[in-house]
């Protein structure tokens, strides 16, 4: 069985954001880039599988700049057996970028693709529920637990009335949540594997689908700074400043 995991290349999260003068968007020049977090999960989760021998091949794709190819090695270090990069210098909604996913999954044909449920920059939620769309597979979002025997899936999933399990035959997309498991690290050994396994680069023009702006972003702002908190020397005064100025009581 074939696993194909997405991946993208995001800000790291511990890097303090920086907005671009002109509000165009977020600054990424000289910053330190890594892996999506809850993509780094639904890898790990492939290569478990794999490592189970309940599957055969985990293939990593992304969609980006050469610069791409950077989180595509960090995927193949920490056991993915081959990569794709769709080569694309700009910033795709999560429309299209289903949308290309699908075009690869209809060529690669996996059998399960595993998707963190959202990237840290966009915040989303959408690309795992629009790529089951499209390819009209059943899906399974916010996994914490999957289980796979022969040809059927069960993937448990956190609601609000406490745990949800599904069951469902493959093909299946499922997207992965943070309880799901614990990322490993790559290892020096597999790091320098990774430079000889095969990663391939694909043109987006070469998939020729034809790609619509569904998404304009108008500005881009930094948080507004929240003004320090001030010590009150009595009850009365806490009750006098939330009833006259913050008007709560």
């Amino acid at each position: 069985m074939k696993i194909l995991v997405a991946v993208k290349r995001v800000i790291d999260p511990y890097v303090k954001i920086r907005v671009k003068t002109d509000e165009t968007g977020v600054d990424t020049q000289n910053i330190k880039m890594s892996m999506n977090p809850f993509d780094e999960i639904a890898l790990e989760e492939a290569i478990r599988l794999r490592e189970q021998n309940l599957a055969s091949e985990v293939v990593a794709v992304t969609i980006g700049s050469n610069s791409s190819e950077e989180t595509l090695r960090q995927a193949l270090a920490l056991g993915a057996d081959r990569a794709i990069l769709v080569k694309s210098e700009k910033q795709h909604c999560s429309l299209n970028i289903a949308k290309i996913l699908n075009a690869i999954v209809t060529k690669e044909q996996p059998e399960l693709v595993i998707l963190g449920k959202q990237t840290i920059d966009g915040d989303n939620n959408q690309t795992p529920q629009m790529l089951a769309a499209l390819l009209k597979w059943p899906q399974a979002t916010f996994a914490s637990n999957i289980t796979l025997t022969d040809k059927t899936l069960q993937v448990t999933r956190e609601i609000d009335g406490g745990l949800e399990t599904l069951s469902m035959h493959l093909p299946a997309i499922v997207s992965t949540d943070l309880r799901l498991n614990e990322p490993r690290y790559a290892s020096l050994p597999n790091i320098m594997k990774a430079k000889r396994k095969p990663l391939d680069s694909i043109e987006l023009d070469s998939l020729g689908l034809q790609l619509k702006e569904h998404l304009q972003i108008l500005s881009v702002k930094a948080p507004a700074v929240r003004a320090g908190g001030v010590k009150l020397d009595s009850i009365e005064s806490l009750v006098d400043k939330l009833q006259h100025e913050a008007k709560v009581l």
